[in-house]
């Protein structure tokens, strides 16, 4: 199976960064906490950065939704994002 390398420099600094920490720390965990919350957002953000690139034009009301879930994750009346 093909491991998958980020094409992003800063993503792949990132991992690194978790690794390092994971390898020669591992009865620290929280020395990476911020690395890791870091890597977890660039690689949202790059998902999302993709996902928008294939879309059609969004109306407002569609941008609004999507901003108000990734400002604070409100969902829906129907329990939907």
């Amino acid at each position: 199976m093909a491991v998958r390398v980020p094409r992003d420099p800063e993503i792949r600094r990132l991992r690194a960064r978790v690794a390092q920490a994971a390898r020669y720390h591992p009865d620290q965990p929280e020395r990476a906490d911020d690395d890791r919350r870091s890597l977890k957002a660039a690689v949202a953000e790059q998902y999302v950065r993709d996902l928008v690139d294939t879309f059609p034009p969004l109306t407002s009301e569609q941008r609004s939704r999507l901003a108000a879930l990734l400002a604070d994750g409100e969902r829906g009346d129907d329990g939907t994002p």
